[in-house]
């Protein structure tokens, strides 16, 4: 009877564990862009033949969706793979300096890494003033910004980090002397890592790729601020027909393409990595590295090293002299740009000139910055950590959960905005009226990488430590809060 009444009481517990993240999604996620969808899809019905308008409004967004993707993609990876085995296989000064640092472009806003690129390499960006300067051209040599070459350049810096950390992660982990007995047996190099090395590490190249690939296709900001209106993707396609032609039904058809291939390239994520997973032994942390060993080694390694941090801070230091720099030009000359020091811009933030009603203070908008971030963290943790158990012990479930928690990374802003305004226009959520729907919409976004954060954590914690609690009569949540919890909460 006790053993029956343990079976169903866990059973119980599993059914929460997935029902929370479930519930979450379907309410939040699942319900707003029904709304929109519905909207779609009946304006649609009962016209004689949309199909061949719809298709010439789709293809080129489309089209070009699918290109800029699987070029940033492909320029990501060819940039980043031979970073991840620096930082997998050596060891060297400031590398974890370096790590954190490529982390950075990741976590900026769009606007912030959109004025970065103008301020270095814009009309008036430091590089194309220099250049005028020495060579006395009247117009700036490099027209960087409105062209795929700046989406590309901005994709690849802001989806770098997904690379290093994934795959030199999982080369970090892998054991060296692997390769070392293929060596040893008579291969080369390059065969021993094709026949050794890449095989165990192609789920996580597989798994980086697709998830690089999958950010690119969704790009909304970098597009407009950098690209400009030539070039248009899926999600500009709908921003621009929701928000300036007023279009919703094909904004909500455009947004359902979009949602129907994020989930296909999901489910090839899930498949792939799922399936070829090699396990491992766990092994300490930097145990399979070394420093750079003869001088051709050591060059190539801090060459590759140096044109990291360049790539990544020299947009970000062009912005930051730029802000305590006026540029001005003599009257009459183009080419001529007078420059000098000064604190007029940093003044201007506190000061609202125009008298506008949606000035906000910087003091008030950092407060509200660090309050949405907290809330988002709250609520991303209280159903991440849930559904990462659910889908670390549940098989039947794991499957569609893991594809639903995935789709708010390929779905719409604009269109999820306007379901948010259609759909909660009532007390006691209304949007107006229930400021938590922000973080609550920052969450779905979220909470992906906190479920794939804690997946690899949570599976990594033998059972025998929680049986061993319990059966020296620690009830299961004491179990866990003494247990799992500190096991999960380091860094």
């Amino acid at each position: 009877m006790t053993h029956s009444r343990g079976k169903a009481a866990e059973a119980f517990l599993f059914l929460l564990l997935w029902l929370l993240p479930a519930a979450f999604l379907s309410v939040f996620f699942v319900l707003p862009l029904g709304r929109i969808f519905a909207l779609t899809f009946s304006a649609f019905i009962g016209q004689a033949s949309p199909l061949q308008e719809l298709w010439q409004a789709v293809r080129r967004p489309l089209g070009f969706t699918f290109y800029q993707a699987i070029l940033s993609t492909l320029l990501t990876l060819l940039m980043g793979l031979p970073m991840a085995f620096i930082f997998g296989r050596y060891r060297f000064a400031g590398r974890r300096v370096l790590r954190v640092l490529s982390t950075l472009p990741f976590i900026l806003p769009t606007v912030v890494v959109a004025a970065g690129f103008n301020a270095l390499l814009g009309p008036r960006g430091w590089l194309n003033l220099l250049l005028m300067d020495w060579f006395n051209l009247p117009q700036p040599p490099i027209l960087f910004l409105n062209s795929l070459a700046a989406i590309l350049t901005a994709h690849v810096f802001y989806n770098l980090t997904i690379v290093l950390r994934v795959v030199g992660g999982a080369w970090e982990n892998l054991d060296p002397r692997l390769e070392q007995a293929a060596r040893t047996l008579g291969a080369s190099g390059w065969r021993a890592f094709w026949e050794v090395t890449f095989p165990i590490l192609r789920p996580s190249i597989l798994a980086a790729t697709l998830l690089v690939f999958l950010f690119d296709f969704s790009s909304f900001g970098v597009i407009l601020l950098l690209g400009g209106p030539r070039f248009a993707t899926l999600e500009v396609e709908i921003y621009i027909q929701a928000l300036q032609l007023l279009n919703l039904p094909l904004a909500g058809l455009l947004s359902a393409i979009q949602l129907l291939c994020t989930l296909l390239i999901t489910l090839a994520h899930h498949r792939l990595t799922g399936s070829q997973r090699v396990q491992l032994a766990p092994r300490l942390q930097g145990e399979g590295l070394r420093p750079a060993g003869e001088w051709a080694e050591k060059f190539a390694v801090t060459g590759l090293l140096i044109a990291l941090t360049i790539f990544i801070l020299s947009p970000l230091t062009a912005l930051a002299v730029r802000s305590v720099t006026r540029l001005e030009a003599n009257r009459g000359e183009r080419t001529t740009v007078q420059s000098g020091l000064t604190l007029d811009y940093y003044r201007e933030l506190f000061i609202n000139r125009r008298q506008s009603l949606f000035y906000v203070p910087p003091a008030a908008a950092a407060r509200n910055s660090l309050v949405y971030a907290l809330e988002t963290i709250a609520i991303s943790l209280g159903l991440g950590l849930p559904a990462a158990y659910a889908l670390n012990r549940g098989r039947v479930t794991r499957r569609w959960l893991d594809a639903l928690l995935m789709l708010p990374l390929g779905a719409s802003a604009v269109t999820l905005g306007l379901g948010y305004v259609l759909t909660f226009n009532r007390p006691p959520l209304e949007v107006r009226s229930f400021p938590l729907l922000i973080p609550i919409a920052h969450s779905l976004v979220a909470l992906p990488f906190v479920v794939r954060t804690l997946r690899p954590a949570i599976s990594a914690i033998p059972p025998s430590l929680s049986q061993a609690a319990r059966t020296l009569g620690a009830p299961p949540a004491r179990a866990w809060l003494e247990v799992d919890l500190p096991i999960l909460s380091r860094p």
